[in-house]
């Protein structure tokens, strides 16, 4: 399976998202919300998704951050 596999997969490209990108697990649905950071894993509030740890995964479901997918502001 390609990385392109889903339309709007994140797939570890960061020229995909900009500073306050929200993206969500592809897996459990979780957004992650730059605004928030994350608790789990630490991350302060303010850190773009392109620059959480390499090790990152979902809090919720261990999920690849590469397999989170970009939510498209209406």
């Amino acid at each position: 399976m390609s990385e392109s596999f889903f339309a709007g997969s994140y797939g570890g490209d960061a020229a995909k998202l900009k500073a306050d990108s929200r993206l969500e697990c592809k897996i459990c649905w979780h957004v992650y919300d730059p605004a928030e950071g994350d608790d789990y894993w630490q991350v302060p509030a303010g850190t773009p998704f392109a620059k959480l740890p390499e090790h990152w995964t979902c809090p919720n479901c261990d999920g690849a951050k590469a397999d989170f997918m970009v939510i498209e502001e209406v």
